[in-house]
Order: C-alpha cells, then structure tokens, then sequence
C-alpha cells in the first residue's frame, strides 16, 4: 500500500470526488450535463461521452489534490487514459489525487426493506487488474429503504464480508450502506445502522482500516464514533439526491466527516460552457464542499 496515499486519505483536508456513474446512471448524468440521449447509438459510444465528460472535470485547473483527496472511478474510467496516460496515473502522478476504484456489480432487487450488491464473481480479476493499475482504494454500494433489523445486518454483513477481502488484497475498502433520503423513518435506519457498523468494525483485524461512506444523518455527529474508531481511516459522506445547497449545510455539522459528492458535485456544469465557464464552476463547486468538510 502506498503510504503517502494512505496518509493523505485519512489525514489531509479536502474531500473525495464520485467519478463512478456507470451504466444504469450514465445517461441520467449525461443529461444533466447537457448530453441527450440521442447523441450516441451504443453503449461504447456512450461510455466515451461520459470519459469526455470526466476527462475534463479531471483535467480542469480547479480540479488538483490541494482540495481533493481522492477520486472514485468505474472501471471504464480505469482502464482509459487522460492526456495519455492511465487515468489513476494521471490523478495520481499529475494531480496529487488517489485513485479508487467502484468494484460492485449494481444492486439486487429489493427484498426485507434492503438492496444487497449482486455477486460479484470477477472480483478478484478486477482487483488483480487494479493492482496493476495502481488503485488505492475500492468502493461498492448497497442500498437500505426501510427499518428492517434483520435486512440491515444482512447489508451491513455483505459489505464487511467483501471488504475483508479487499482489504486482504491489499487495498482499503469503501464500505457504503447508503440509506435512502426518501425512507420512512430515516433516523431509526441510521441508529440501527450505525450499532451494526460498530460492532463490525471491532472485528477488523488489527493492522487494517476500512473508510466508511454513509448517508447525511439526520442526527448531528451521529457517525463519531465511527469517525474516532481505531479501525476506521475515513468517514465520508455521500450526497444521496440532496442537492449541493443541502448536502453541504448537513455536512458542515458533521465533525470529522468529509464530503464523496457525486452529482453535488457535478451540479450545474455542462457541455455548452466555455472551458472558462466550466473551470470557474467547478472551481466554485469544489471551494463550497471543501469549506463543508473541514468542519
């Protein structure tokens, strides 16, 4: 594992970028930036949309390690290059950012109030492709929808039970439970969520840390004892369909937390500005999430 990269991650100001639409959220973000569905004919002329898309947000003056930790790349995205270059070489070497890579296969249907992450059984050629391409750090995703006790430990289980074997592997493991902002009883979710995150976190072993990427809570601070565990490099926040207003209002409450926006983020740039335009938003983006997590 790369110590510097370790040490910027879980020490250094400034937060982490979501850079990881993949197929089923690629034409959503698209659009939003200006790119309507009928511009491509195949899935491969799409993912070279979205590689423009991000190239650009990754190449952008606004965009360097002073205020970004890291960045959160789909596998697409790993496997392309940047001003020819491999893009986690390029985040790494040029910008001063650490690459990490979105590992899951999407989510499994609804089923006990939870979306489990479907198997994944290219995992370890996955890990075995991103070792070679100097990852840091991978992410995969799950999602919580209501107050079932025995539907969030199963998520929490899965989570921690593939996050063992990446860390294994040698890299950190993102461990994301999102909770849907729309669910009913969205507190009670996070208190049983956070009861279940703790005690897995005890069984880390020692010598290994996991990061940690939750939803906003509606109880302020309601993740320090996740942020303080031994166990735990990184508490980040995910934006979950907030938008980047609200996303950083709720996260300037949270002491210790730092911001893994996506789409707050993105919010506002589009293919039809000036590069000028474009790097002064996204400058002006990146400045307000930044002033959010150092808090």
């Amino acid at each position: 594992m790369n110590t510097e990269q370790n040490q910027k991650m879980g020490s250094a100001s400034g937060f982490i970028a979501a850079l990881d639409q993949s197929g089923g959220s690629t034409p959503k973000a698209l659009k939003l930036y200006g790119i309507d569905e009928d511009a491509w004919s195949n899935e491969e002329e799409m993912f070279s949309l979205v590689h423009d898309m991000r190239a650009r947000i990754i190449t952008s003056p606004a965009f360097n390690g002073d205020r970004i930790l890291g960045a959160i790349l789909f596998v697409n995205t790993m496997n392309s290059e940047i001003e020819g270059r491999p893009t986690a070489e390029y985040l790494w070497e040029v910008k001063g950012v650490v690459p990490i890579l979105k590992v899951d296969s999407g989510l499994a249907d609804e089923a006990d109030g939870v979306q489990l992450m479907k198997p994944m059984p290219g995992l370890d050629d996955l890990l075995a492709a991103a070792k070679e391409k100097s990852i840091f750090g991978t992410k995969m995703r799950s999602v919580i929808k209501s107050a079932s006790a025995s539907g969030i430990k199963a998520i929490v289980d899965q989570q921690f039970e593939i996050g063992q074997k990446i860390l294994n592997a040698g890299f950190v493991s993102i461990i994301e439970p999102e909770v849907d902002i729309n669910a009913d009883d969205k507190a009670g979710i996070e208190d049983m969520l956070k009861t279940e995150i703790l005690a897995h976190l005890d069984r880390v072993p020692d010598g290994q840390q996991v990061m940690l990427k939750l939803t906003l809570p509606e109880q302020d601070n309601l993740y320090q004892d996740c942020v303080n565990h031994p166990k735990t490099l990184r508490v980040v926040a995910l934006s979950g369909g907030y938008s980047r207003e609200e996303s950083n209002a709720r996260l300037s409450n949270q002491n210790g937390m730092v911001a893994s926006f996506s789409r707050a983020l993105t919010e506002g740039l589009s293919k039809q500005q000036s590069d000028d335009e474009f790097n002064n938003k996204l400058d002006q983006s990146i400045q307000s999430i930044v002033d959010a997590s150092n808090t």
